[in-house]
């Protein structure tokens, strides 16, 4: 299928995901839509649609008007799905907040927003009264737990003074107590739904303005693959795309549940599915190893899962779904800016049958093979090695290529960094909010540049490298820390490792750090890291610097906060320095 069918079948879908979601309510009001598995509750598009209507209307009675801003800020899934629904319903635009956030990041983001409504938990409520008077909040909407929820916490259960005494304060569920209808907004594919922040760890975090056609690419061609019977599984944070976008709003266009969870947990992962018959999820890097080294169970097998995405591709993806019964699964390139640009299927069975029959959901694999062909998704054999980093082809509605640093187009295996050109209006961010000069530089030469280096083969497939900040100079030599990591983390004794620069202890390059987070009741001294890493890798790839963690920091979406790890070097080894001097 050419770009221009595609595209035409795209918006023929439906831009807009609450279009879509008032069209299964229309159609299938009794279906399950959310499962919210903290507390055990089951609601339908019909009863669903009912809540997302009343908070609708309580924020339009505070003043909210179309493409006003509104943050949200909660641990709690089932309130964040509840309040983006509804800002979206009420012709606004969601802007959630990173629920790890206080103090300055926390401050920075709500003047950088500049919401005219806070939804938040009490939970939080410490942390937003000790910004108030850095920031300007004329709402603000508190979700404060009832001793039955979950989330009941008595230590926090009374609201800070300062909190208490503000005007246009809000009980949630004061506003939620007597059912209401909001006015009807209409939005449009060029209508901005989202305000999405991206991680600063060298810089202030930047908002990615989304408009509604981007959530419609960006769930494009994932969303082929579903049936109203599955269940797509969420555990990860909705202040991201993938868990807001990619598994909770998808759901709009096929009519099936979302089985939704505030985190991930590695011990009951398995039993999660189990419940709620979930057929799609997501499985990112960290979680993979934190699933494997369960030990093995002869029901492993025994579950509905159909799916699972896996960003990026693991080099043990056969090995998991071989274990756990997978018979698809899918890799590719996911951004908050430029969308879904890259896809591909991975056949883990081929003929062979994953699951018995009574543990199969949705599409059987020749129509799973079919509608890859149709959507002109790239097909490949799991048992078959994929060299690290697969992406798979680009998608036709977008023209990728690999640029070197002025912008010239690299030929096959050249590494460079990965950029878009959009072929149809709205696919991509429409631009970082309130920051100009960072849309215009990420656009030069009328290239979108997404940061991260890449290669790509004479036909056309794609491979990661690394972000490109992963890059660093070592003895002449560029070295990627996705190298590294994925060199080192071979070890059976090796749970995960974080490989990052730091400055050269001579001259103006770098010198390679390692973190190790050993798999537990392991033991390994650097003597034998070192000797094993001289046997996988180039000597000048082997890490100057090793420490040994009990536990890598991480995410609530599970990524490593390597930043943090430099921190703590870095003062580490200024130290030692210090002290060398004072003792000459």
């Amino acid at each position: 299928m050419n770009a221009q069918a595609l595209f035409a079948m795209m918006v023929q879908q439906g831009d807009v995901v609450t279009d879509r979601f008032r069209d299964a309510v229309r159609h299938h009001p009794d279906q399950t839509f959310i499962r919210y598995g903290e507390e055990g509750r089951d609601l339908s598009f019909a009863a669903f649609e009912a809540e997302v209507a009343t908070l609708a209307a309580a924020l339009q009675e505070m003043g909210l008007e179309p493409d006003d801003r509104v943050s949200v800020f909660t641990r709690n899934s089932w309130i964040a799905t509840l309040a983006m629904f509804a800002v979206w319903e009420a012709g606004a635009v969601y802007a959630p907040v990173n629920f790890n956030y206080a103090g300055r990041l926390l401050a920075y983001q709500l003047n950088d927003t500049a919401p005219r409504v806070l939804i938040t938990d009490a939970d939080l409520a410490l942390a937003v009264a000790a910004v108030l008077d850095e920031v300007r909040l004329t709402n603000i909407v508190v979700h404060r737990p009832l001793p039955s929820d979950h989330d009941h916490d008595p230590a926090k259960a009374a609201l800070p003074p300062a909190l208490l005494a503000r005007p246009g304060l809000h009980d949630l569920a004061e506003l939620m107590r007597t059912p209401r209808r909001h006015r009807p907004v209409t939005r449009g594919a060029a209508d901005i739904a989202n305000i999405i922040y991206t991680s600063g760890t060298t810089g202030p975090a930047k908002g990615v303005v989304q408009p509604f056609r981007w959530i419609n690419q960006y769930t494009f061609k994932s969303r082929a693959f579903l049936t109203p019977e599955d269940t797509i599984y969420c555990d990860l944070p909705l202040y991201h795309v993938g868990g807001a976008m990619f598994l909770v709003a998808k759901a709009c266009w096929t009519g099936c549940a979302v089985s939704l969870w505030d985190k991930f947990s590695p011990t009951r992962f398995w039993d999660r599915v189990r419940a709620h018959r979930a057929s799609n999820a997501v499985l990112l890097d960290v979680m993979v190893p934190w699933l494997m080294s369960a030990d093995p169970r002869a029901d492993d097998r025994d579950n509905t899962m159909m799916r699972v995405h896996m960003q990026p591709l693991p080099a043990r993806h056969h090995e998991v779904a071989q274990r756990f019964g997978i018979p698809f699964s899918t890799a590719g390139f996911g951004q908050t800016e430029s969308g879904n640009g890259f896809v591909a299927l991975i056949d883990q069975f081929g003929e062979t049958e994953a699951k018995r029959p009574e543990f199969r959901v949705g599409h059987d694999r020749a129509t799973v093979l079919e509608i890859a062909r149709r959507r002109g998704v790239m097909v490949v054999d799991g048992a078959e090695p994929l060299a690290k980093g697969f992406m798979g082809r680009p998608s036709p509605l977008l023209e990728a290529a690999v640029l070197d640093a002025d912008d010239n187009v690299l030929g096959p295996d050249e590494a460079g960094q990965l950029a878009f050109r959009p072929r149809f209006p709205h696919l991509l961010l429409k631009s970082y909010f309130n920051k100009p000069d960072a849309t215009i530089k990420t656009f030069s030469n009328l290239w979108f540049h997404t940061g991260d280096a890449v290669r790509r083969t004479e036909d056309d497939v794609y491979y990661f490298i690394d972000r490109m900040g992963g890059f660093f100079r070592v003895r002449g030599e560029n070295v990627s820390s996705y190298q590294v990591e994925d060199l080192l983390n071979t070890h059976p004794d090796i749970r995960a490792t974080a490989a990052l620069p730091v400055p050269a202890e001579e001259g103006e390059e770098e010198d390679c750090a390692v973190f190790i987070q050993l798999v537990e009741g392991c033991s390994m001294t650097e003597a034998e890291l070192r000797s094993f890493a001289a046997s996988v890798m180039p000597r000048y790839m082997t890490p100057r610097h090793v420490r040994f963690v009990e536990a890598l920091p991480v995410t609530p979406t599970n990524k490593i906060e390597k930043y943090k790890l430099k921190q703590s070097l870095l003062a580490e080894l200024a130290a030692a320095r210090a002290a060398a001097e004072t003792g000459r």
